[in-house]
């Protein structure tokens, strides 16, 4: 495969080349069942590594993951903790999944997710081009929340950095900002800034007010002026569990890998020998010699804690620096009706309370189409991130349902059939001044790994895209000491499309 062109993908890695094995079979542990610790597996396994996946939950998949419940009626169903978009950029995602989905066939392409608002106001990405700078000035043509007036106004040296992103630069110098100061530099009309920066931020979990603008920048590089792909994005057709997590189980299985499902490890104990001893809540002890730590930001504060003689110095100071972000609520609702034949699988909305997206899963997913078949009704997922951390939950659910009635009326007589309403806070945080402290993947000893969607990468990358590369780099950073070919990985290109013209070089204050 070959990429060339500024908005092409960058290759961060050459591809692998002829497998060399090490001497005997090392033996890894990784630390976490979810995305990055899956794919870290994976890349182990392939090469030779024998391997056992740790995780805590009865299920793979961490926050992408799904458990089996049941309805009032006895009928079977997988529960997830929320939509998640695969968007096409993901290349180090995709590659994952293609072990198991070759064809990735269980991924289907959404034609449009509108952004909606109050008063009417809504904006499509639908039919817009798909490289930059294109598809920027083909959204500014036709967006009805900007006019050419308010282009004028506009602080010019806060806009150009959102076309000049460069990793150093753009940390040295906005990661001590909150994106909330950044976006009122850019002085957009209060309307615009709604619809066009407010969606787009609050995706991410972190509130403005404590998210960095660098993280923001990056964001934005990542998912608009840097991304070659276009803007909208895959959904899974089935539920994680059947199209991603029993399968990949089986494929690292048929590699030996083996798997411990509802444990946690105590512990990680260096060995005089150079090993490690990992002591499991079920009192059994796993041996290794090398370790992927690869669970959420607070199961790896314990563990360190937990682990004195781990790694002693700098690198246990930048992990217990980790932080979490504000709360974020999933709602399922099982309805006794439709929603109106027109709708999109999937709404970001603005301006309606705490609700942050709107989603019919009976429009993508299998087990939700049937169930809306035989029923004639809907299943809704309403989504609410950054979330006061003292809010109850029946204030969430209050303003969920109101903005679900504000913006698709048809549902305001609808009965709840049943329904699911998930509130956790688990997601890390991007403060402002985070990025120099953040732990990378690498740790000083070639035997052990850190992977998370809270690392520090050196390329843009972020959610599930950046869990999954993490897991790669973590796997590749054991295989180096080892002697062995790592998987080769892809991103968007990792500077923006003005970058490194001085002339351009503004600071916000």
């Amino acid at each position: 495969m070959r990429h060339a062109g500024r908005s092409s993908p960058e290759q961060h890695l050459p591809p692998p080349r002829a497998r060399i094995r090490a001497a005997g079979e090392p033996h890894a542990v990784v630390v976490g069942g979810g995305l990055a610790g899956m794919a870290a597996a994976t890349v182990l396994a392939e090469r030779g590594v024998r391997v056992t996946i740790v995780e805590r939950e009865t299920y793979l998949g961490g926050r992408v993951g799904s458990w089996r419940e049941r309805l009032a009626d006895g009928e079977p169903f997988e529960m997830e903790r929320g939509f998640h978009a695969f968007f096409r950029q993901y290349y180090n995602l995709r590659a994952l999944l293609k072990r198991v989905d070759p064809g990735l066939e269980r991924l289907r392409r959404l034609e449009d997710y509108p952004l909606l608002g109050p008063e009417g106001r809504a904006e499509s990405f639908s039919g817009l081009p798909t490289r930059p700078p294109f598809n920027l000035v083909g959204l500014v043509a036709r967006t009805p929340s900007l006019r050419l007036a308010d282009l004028l106004h506009l602080d010019r040296s806060t806009g150009l950095a959102m076309l000049t992103f460069d990793m150093e630069r753009t940390y040295a110098r906005f990661d001590h900002l909150d994106a909330r100061t950044f976006l009122d530099s850019l002085r957009f009309p209060p309307h615009a800034r709604n619809m066009l920066f407010n969606v787009f931020a609050h995706s991410f979990f972190n509130p403005e007010e404590s998210l960095s603008a660098a993280e923001l920048l990056m964001m934005f590089h990542f998912y608009f002026m840097g991304n070659p792909e276009g803007l909208v994005f895959d959904v899974m057709d089935q539920p994680f569990a059947l199209a991603v997590w029993h399968p990949l189980r089986r494929y690292l299985e048929a590699r030996r890998a083996g798997f411990r499902l509802g444990q946690s490890v105590l512990s990680v104990e260096p060995q005089a020998d150079g090993t490690f001893q990992l002591p499991l809540d079920s009192g059994a002890t796993l041996a290794a010699e090398a370790v992927v730590l690869a669970t959420p930001v607070p199961a790896l504060q314990r563990l360190v804690a937990n682990s004195p003689r781990l790694l002693p110095g700098e690198w246990r100071a930048r992990v217990q620096g980790l932080g979490l972000t504000s709360p974020f609520a999933v709602w399922r609702l099982w309805m006794d009706r439709p929603a109106r034949p027109d709708r999109a699988p999937f709404a970001g909305t603005t301006g309606v309370g705490v609700l942050d997206n709107i989603s019919l899963y009976h429009l993508f997913e299998s087990e939700s189409r049937n169930w809306a078949a035989r029923s004639g009704g809907a299943v809704v997922e309403l989504h609410a991130y950054g979330l006061p951390p003292d809010m109850g939950e029946a204030d969430i659910q209050r303003e969920l349902l109101a903005g679900l009635h504000q913006l698709y009326p048809e549902l305001r007589g609808a009965r709840v059939l049943e329904q699911r309403f998930l509130l956790r806070q688990d997601c890390p945080a991007f403060t402002p001044g985070s990025f120099a402290s953040r732990p990378g993947v690498d740790t000083p000893s070639p035997r052990v790994a850190i992977a998370g969607d809270f690392a520090r990468l050196p390329f843009p990358t972020a959610l599930m895209e950046r869990a999954t590369s993490a897991g790669f780099l973590a796997a590749n950073h054991l295989l180096a000491g080892w002697d062995i070919q790592g998987e080769a990985l892809w991103s968007v290109p990792s500077r923006g499309l003005l970058a490194g013209l001085p002339f351009l070089d503004g600071s916000v204050h």
